[in-house]
């Protein structure tokens, strides 16, 4: 009925990206002003891949406009493991360098597992190694992933209650499904996590006050399956027909969901500021170690 629609809130994932970028300008101009050297990206590319292309020139693009270096490897595809290896093992090594990111998917047979695990710690600003993915699940400190951060950043900006609420998840990912299904328990949040697999999946929707797909499936999520006033997260993006296509159907949900991430300028622009806020956060960090002689990690989540 009429009656029961609710006012849907759409997330402008751009505008709430560019106010942090902004934050984060000031905080690079600052430490610029006192002396301090510009935070250091590097990214390093195996081979031509253009999805990959493209996001490393918005990578990069979104340094230069906060004031951070970023330096870039470009690798051929047929590059040997232990010659990507090697980089990262110099990278690691490289006091100007506070940052690592390997751009991912990974030509075959690379292993982005292990290529994940060489890479420093504390330089590891896309959260995919396994120390610090060891950290998420202890409850310690260290840095995570950027798009599950990027999605907390949205709900809390947004000001949605996690503290008692059933959070379910769609997606069981390294990058998304999983940290952010543990980074929500963090917060008090009852977690249920799901898959394309998982029996009773409407139902499972339905019941939950923070739902997140990140299964890859277009249009997976439909109307019904939508608690009202619910806040609903799409990190799906699939291409169908050359056009990029959420997880969940935003027409249908537009009266039900109470706030909802559309697939363009949702939640992608917050994974790229959340790498910036890494990047940071590593360099900031590192330079407490050095000048204590000791690491002393720290996160936002």
């Amino acid at each position: 009925m009429l009656s029961d629609r609710v006012e849907t809130i759409v997330v402008d994932g751009l505008g709430l990206a560019q106010e942090l970028r902004g934050q984060m300008a000031a905080d690079v101009a600052g430490i610029i002003a006192q002396g301090g050297r510009a935070p250091c990206l590097a990214v390093v590319r195996v081979g031509e891949d253009p999805a990959s292309v493209s996001y490393i020139k918005g990578k990069r693009r979104a340094c230069n406009r906060i004031g951070m270096h970023s330096v870039e490897h470009v690798l051929p595809a047929d590059t040997p493991e232990n010659d990507l290896l090697d980089l990262i093992a110099k990278l690691n090594q490289d006091e100007a360098i506070d940052g690592i990111l390997v751009q991912l998917p990974l030509p075959r047979p690379l292993r982005a597992n292990a290529v994940a695990a060489a890479i420093d710690p504390d330089k590891d600003v896309d959260g995919v190694g396994p120390l610090n993915a060891g950290r998420l699940l202890m409850g310690d400190a260290g840095l995570f992933a950027c798009t599950p951060l990027g999605i907390l950043e949205i709900l809390d900006r947004h000001e949605i209650p996690l503290e008692g609420a059933h959070a379910v998840v769609l997606g069981r990912s390294m990058i998304v499904g999983k940290p952010i299904s543990l980074l929500l328990q963090r917060r008090n949040a009852t977690v249920t996590m799901c898959h394309s697999r998982t029996q009773g999946l409407a139902a499972l929707c339905r019941s939950a006050d923070v739902l997140v797909a990140a299964v890859g499936i277009p249009h997976l999520v439909k109307g019904e399956w939508i608690k009202p006033g619910a806040a609903v997260i799409d990190v799906g993006a699939t291409r169908v027909d050359g056009e990029p296509v959420g997880d969940v159907d935003f027409q249908a949900a537009q009266g039900i969901a109470g706030l909802i991430t559309p697939h363009r300028r949702g939640v992608g622009p917050m994974t790229i500021t959340m790498l910036l806020h890494n990047t940071l956060l590593a360099y900031r960090q590192r330079r407490r170690s050095h000048a204590e002689g000791r690491h002393v990690p720290e996160t936002r989540a």
